[in-house]
């Protein structure tokens, strides 16, 4: 004989149902917020319109994906290598971790570019230093002739020699927006939203010039600079009128370069301002035009204020 369910049990079975529905939307909610209650998650975000008239861009990372990316870029300019480097470099890191520092993966595979030590990449020490193992890729790219002429695929698997290569070409056109933004070739089109719940403290002027010199080599600050001797807030980085990559000449995009390697930092090292030429990042509101403020021994720079 067959049972059929009470009224009374068919309702609480659709309360209990709508509840997990609530509930699984009260979840989904919440991650919408930072723990400080902001509406906006903290997060990077990257804009950009394609041409003059052409339709926006846009890519938008966690501020750690910021970070490596960041790093991964002046890791490749510092070296000397074109945007198009930076931009094989980036996509190869988005397929191999999605940008992030990974400690895991395929057989010994570890780090931004899932370099092996058994293939001799290095340490796995060595490998999760994300300076490091963006100049070991650099280094492979250097030697593929011809590289910047070939197709992302191709020239990103010279140096992977991974197991599917075609898998490097749905990231080139977010690699290609991000390596505009972050070569400083598009002003203005980075914008990170940071925690202010998770700080810790007050910024460290003297750990953001450790980092600037690490990722940019020594000659990105004066020397007495690059040793930390002065404790003010802010960090003030000199933009020569040229560069020595003849790309640059044209433009500051070395400033630029600068200034958005600073704002995907804002979190990581408590950076709450930073400025440029006639333009002004804060922490809580993004960009905005400001007159500039004058000149440092003859050069622009790039103003970089940590948190109090």
């Amino acid at each position: 004989m067959s049972r059929t369910a009470s009224p009374r049990r068919r309702r609480l079975f659709r309360y209990g149902a709508a509840f997990a529905v609530l509930a699984a939307l009260g979840g989904y909610l919440a991650v919408q917020y930072d723990s400080s209650g902001s509406k906006n998650p903290p997060r990077c975000v990257v804009e950009a319109k394609d041409g003059d008239e052409g339709e926006t861009q846009r890519y938008e990372m966690s501020l750690a994906q910021a970070v490596n990316a960041a790093t991964i870029s002046a890791v490749g300019t510092t070296r000397g290598m074109p945007e198009r480097a930076v931009t094989i470099a980036l996509a190869t890191a988005l397929q191999e971790s999605t940008l992030r520092n990974i400690d895991y993966g395929d057989r010994d595979s570890v780090g931004l570019f899932q370099q092996r030590p058994s293939q001799g990449w290095g340490t796995v020490e060595q490998i999760m230093d994300p300076v490091y193992s963006a100049g070991k890729f650099y280094e492979g790219l250097a030697e593929v002739p011809g590289y910047s002429r070939l197709p992302l695929t191709v020239a990103a698997q010279r140096v992977q020699r991974s197991g599917f290569p075609q898998a490097y070409a749905k990231h080139e056109p977010d690699a290609a927006l991000l390596a505009a933004a972050l070569t400083g070739r598009t002003p203005a089109s980075l914008s990170c939203t940071p925690s202010t719940a998770t700080a810790e403290g007050p910024g460290d002027a003297g750990r953001v010039r450790a980092e600037l010199v690490r990722a940019f080599g020594k000659g990105v600050l004066p020397a007495a600079k690059a040793a930390g001797a002065s404790a003010a807030s802010t960090v003030s980085v000199p933009v020569p009128a040229t560069s020595a990559r003849a790309e640059d000449k044209a433009s500051p995009r070395r400033g630029w370069e600068l200034a958005h390697w600073a704002v995907a930092q804002s979190e990581a090292l408590r950076i709450e301002r930073v400025s440029y030429a006639d333009r002004v990042w804060d922490a809580g509101t993004g960009w905005r035009t400001e007159r500039a403020k004058g000149k440092e021994t003859g050069t622009a720079a790039v103003r970089i204020q940590v948190g109090q």
